[in-house]
């Protein structure tokens, strides 16, 4: 059993503590967050040690690895806390703000033997895994085109004052929403060699993007990013993308990929010339524990693995979160030029904020930490 803690109890700290909860070879030691009353109610009800803070839940609690799910300025500071202590990381994306920041906690980990994980959910989607196998086999050749792309209904009026609604503490469409297409690119393609044409548009927020575009430039062609968390078309996330290659054509999204092979193509086994559609619900394993979608389960259960095998690198670790940290600040960086050399000609990249609308009703993520105890 390996012994580990939960640092952060929002909608997605929620969700880490049910599903690492009822793994089988875990032994839940400790949470910490800055909610009091959230604390007693967890405490009341499931008998897990709480703590206010960080250092005394490491000191006390003593765990092996820690999941964070705090707000994005605030993970730099808490991994470093947790790799003073030799304890292994698995954290929310994006890992920091800062992409030498990311570097720095790379190469800590990897000096300390520190296994390291970054919660990019989607490559462990099924129908996306199967997009890296089939570029790994050359299916399609080198791809000239690619598109990646993210929608849903997040933010669909003003917001108040939270951290999501400052980009100094992680705020966004690109940090919070780009980054996940983002990561999928980056895990294609690895990293550009330049961006270009950014655009980073409000919509309802006042200080931060709604909506992300932009295109980013490879030695042997262009994958372009669109990304908007104000599209009320969707009912909920939408991640989507699609390479363009010399031998065919792949698309894919959470349910399913569709391949088109040339004739041209080297035929992988399964697959056949012109159009194949697999479905994830075949690409993927039924999960110890169900909460969001298998690919949640799925990325703790790696990260698990990898702990008890000591395993530094793999699947989302440091390394891999860094360079997409990176493009990140690449597509920021483009986007503040971009809007300087408009500005001087009399142009604007963004839209005026729309009239404020009523708010949906959600539930709440406790009822799924109770579903999760063991």
């Amino acid at each position: 059993m390996i012994d580990v803690a939960v640092v952060g109890l929002g909608k997605m700290g929620l969700s880490h503590l049910s599903m690492i909860k009822a793994h089988p070879e875990v032994n839940l030691v400790g949470v910490c967050d800055a909610t009091g009353y959230l604390l007693d109610i967890l405490s009341k009800y499931t008998g897990v040690a709480t703590f206010k803070d960080l250092g005394k839940m490491l000191d006390t609690a003593r765990p092996e690895a820690i999941l964070v799910a705090t707000p994005t300025h605030l993970h730099a500071g808490m991994i470093r806390e947790a790799f003073r202590r030799g304890i292994h990381v698995f954290c929310e994306k994006p890992l920091a703000i800062d992409p030498e920041e990311s570097v720095e906690l790379t190469a800590l980990a990897e000096a300390n033997g520190i296994v390291t994980q970054v919660g990019y959910h989607n490559r462990f989607v099924g129908a996306f895994r199967e997009v890296q196998r089939l570029l790994e086999l050359g299916a399609i050749g080198t791809v000239e085109t690619a598109l990646a792309e993210a929608y849903g209904p997040v933010v669909l009026k003003p917001a108040g004052h939270t951290w999501r609604s400052q980009r100094a503490t992680g705020g966004g469409c690109l940090y919070d929403y780009a980054a996940h297409p983002l990561n999928l690119l980056t895990w294609y393609l690895g990293e550009p060699e330049a961006v270009s044409g950014s655009q980073l548009t409000s919509i309802f927020s006042a200080h931060i993007d709604d909506a992300v575009a932009a295109t980013l430039h490879y030695p042997q062609g262009t994958a372009q990013i669109i990304a908007n968390w104000s599209d009320e078309s969707q009912r909920k996330m939408t991640t989507k993308v699609t390479l363009w290659g010399e031998h065919g054509r792949i698309h894919a999204d959470r349910q399913e990929i569709q391949v088109y092979l040339r004739d041209t193509a080297p035929i992988p086994e399964g697959y056949r010339a012109g159009w194949n559609v697999r479905y994830t619900t075949d690409l993927t394993e039924a999960p110890w524990f169900y909460l969001r979608g298998e690919e949640y389960s799925a990325q703790l259960d790696a990260f698990v693995g990898r702990v008890r095998a000591r395993a530094v690198h793999g699947q989302n670790d440091f390394g891999s979160a860094a360079t997409t940290d990176r493009v990140i600040a690449m597509i920021s960086e483009d986007a503040t030029r971009v809007d300087a050399r408009l500005a001087a000609s009399g142009h604007t990249a963004t839209i005026t904020p729309l009239a404020p609308r009523r708010a949906s009703r959600f539930g709440t993520a406790l009822r799924a930490l109770r579903g999760g105890a063991r």
